[in-house]
């Protein structure tokens, strides 16, 4: 198969580079700006199978002529079609409402709702028809209607919830083009980003427990869902 894994470079992004990378002989292009990081995640991944190929590219999601020209030119060479992407790659500011500059506030969204649709979009050439593919975006709790919301993270859940309904769209009218795309909300995994957001709270899963079960539903997941919003949480937050 051949995947794309944003924000590949730490937490659950990193784990699921890894999970794939042992399961077979995949390509999987690894998606982030932390160039040393992508560069150590390939040699571990060479370690575990050598069967399996990551290929590590350093972007910026957040810059818009990275997004509609060089990246999908650079994946396009790499591989004709994509069976799986996984919008991963996140950003979170911990900052009251009031306190959050516009800049700021843009950065947030930019990374964390247009970068995925952008991508989707302009690499939507490279998916479905004749070979399937499961769109995957990964939102959060923080983000999913009715749950608990949080101080400080306003911005972050707003740019989640926008994440989950463009999901919801996509799956419609991708319908007739054998792509199904969902949406995982993420409750709380040990990752940097979580300590950001709730310092000194202890997660009940890993990153590398919440990896293996996004990795598991990327590859079976569209069987059974297309267009939901499906919470992965056991705690709160």
């Amino acid at each position: 198969m051949n995947i794309i894994i944003t924000g590949a470079s730490s937490g659950i992004g990193y784990e699921l580079v890894k999970f794939f990378a042992l399961k077979g002989n995949h390509l999987i292009i690894a998606i982030s700006r932390k160039e040393e990081l992508l560069d150590r995640l390939k040699k571990e991944c060479a370690r575990i199978n050598k069967k399996s190929e990551v290929i590590a590219i350093s972007a910026d999601l957040s810059e818009t002529d990275i997004l509609n020209a060089k990246l999908p030119h650079d994946i396009s060479r790499i591989c004709s079609h994509i069976d799986i992407l996984v919008n991963n790659a996140g950003s979170l500011i911990n900052k009251s409402f009031i306190d959050t500059t516009g800049e700021e506030a843009r950065m947030v969204f930019d990374t964390n709702f247009f970068a995925p649709s952008f991508l989707i979009r302009n690499l939507l050439s490279l998916m479905g028809d004749r070979q399937h593919t499961h769109i995957v975006n990964i939102s959060s709790m923080g983000g999913f209607q009715g749950s608990t919301k949080y101080p400080g993270l306003s911005y972050y859940s707003a740019s989640k919830a926008a994440l989950a309904v463009m999901t919801e769209c996509l799956a419609g009218e991708f319908s007739d083009k054998n792509i199904s795309v969902n949406c995982l909300a993420l409750g709380a995994a040990q990752t940097e980003m979580l300590k950001n957001a709730f310092p000194g709270y202890m997660a009940p899963v890993t990153a590398s427990e919440m990896a293996e079960f996004i990795g598991e539903f990327c590859l079976k997941g569209h069987r059974y869902f297309n267009g939901k919003i499906i919470p992965v949480a056991l705690s709160n937050p």
